[in-house]
């Protein structure tokens, strides 16, 4: 029987779903679960530690995966560790810590295994400073950018520039007024209507680059897969989806060497990379998710990418 491989995700996720409809095409076995959603009620874990290292298994209701054999991890945004509602707060706190060090440890340190992406390396990517630092070695073009909490900083770094956008450093759903959870996205600002509240946070403003087009590019391994972004009437793209349209183009081989570096650098396999592209066709980097998403484009594009997934884990070498 082949190797199986492990995918760590949240039941709700089409682009694992995509995957695992390559890997099941080609009669790869592959064990699914959510380890915030499923541990401890619906898997059992039994991890031994000896002078030979790592063995045991996980049980699921349907499933029993042997932690020695796994070839590959596909590791998909799992939801985080949750523990029952009946505990109290102090008690909650220290169950799901012991869950994410505990099963998530195990699930970070299978022996000879492959990630797609290990979840350490995806933790350490998604901070953008990391990112803009490891883009700008790598040869990557980037917008002059300022992460502060001051005023009187924030004021001077615009005076230098023909606009300035405000970006999140993370994507953390924010309460409103109205009491209504909502995503703050990118966007520009006036740095005259800032006030002295800007001290109470980290806040991360950069040049706003005159784009003549956006470009997501999905890279796994040594598959690229560039593809235009058409039709957004705004900063950012991500708020009109219903808008977009989607070309697969050729990305410069500077950017392409520039991407691959960056991924080795991280330690990654998989990067979802936004750029955008300026009338004389310099690609300028804005940011790249490790974990980022791809399975929203056309069917000629996603099964393309689901494809080279399915690749890279089959062709890794795990466990014989």
């Amino acid at each position: 029987m082949k190797a199986p491989v492990l995918v760590v995700s949240c039941l709700d996720d089409p682009t694992t779903d995509l995957v695992l409809g390559e890997l099941h095409g080609r009669d790869v076995p592959a064990v699914r679960f959510d380890p915030g959603a499923d541990f401890p009620d619906e898997i059992a874990l039994s991890a031994y530690f000896d002078g030979l290292g790592l063995t045991g298994s996980i049980e699921t209701p349907t499933r029993r995966l042997d932690l020695s054999s796994v070839s590959a991890v596909y590791w998909r945004q799992p939801t985080p560790y949750k523990p029952s509602l009946e505990l109290d707060k102090s008690s909650a706190t220290w169950v799901a810590e012991q869950a994410r060090y505990g099963l998530g440890g195990v699930l970070a340190a299978l022996p000879g295994a492959f990630y797609l992406n290990h979840p350490f390396r995806n933790r350490d990517a998604e901070y953008k400073p990391l990112q803009l630092v490891t883009a700008a070695t790598c040869g990557l073009t980037i917008p002059k950018t300022l992460v502060t909490n001051r005023l009187d900083s924030v004021r001077a770094f615009s005076s230098r520039l023909a606009g300035t956008v405000f970006k999140p450093l993370w994507s953390t759903p924010f309460k409103n007024e109205d009491g209504k959870w909502r995503t703050i996205w990118a966007h520009p600002i006036d740095p005259k209507e800032l006030d002295e509240t800007v001290a109470e946070a980290a806040h991360l403003f950069q040049e706003q680059v005159e784009k003549v087009a956006d470009v997501r590019v999905t890279m796994v391994g040594d598959h690229v897969f560039p593809v235009r972004i058409n039709g957004a009437p705004a900063l950012d793209w991500r708020l009109h989806y219903d808008s977009l349209s989607y070309e697969l183009i050729e990305a410069p081989p500077a950017v392409v060497n520039g991407m691959r570096a960056y991924l080795d650098q991280l330690g990654l396999v998989f990067g979802a990379f936004d750029f955008c592209v300026t009338g004389d066709g310099e690609w300028v980097f804005l940011e790249s998710n490790p974990n980022g998403q791809w399975a929203w484009f056309d069917d000629r594009i996603s099964t393309q990418i689901a494809s080279a997934i399915a690749d890279v884990l089959i062709s890794s070498k795990g466990p014989s």
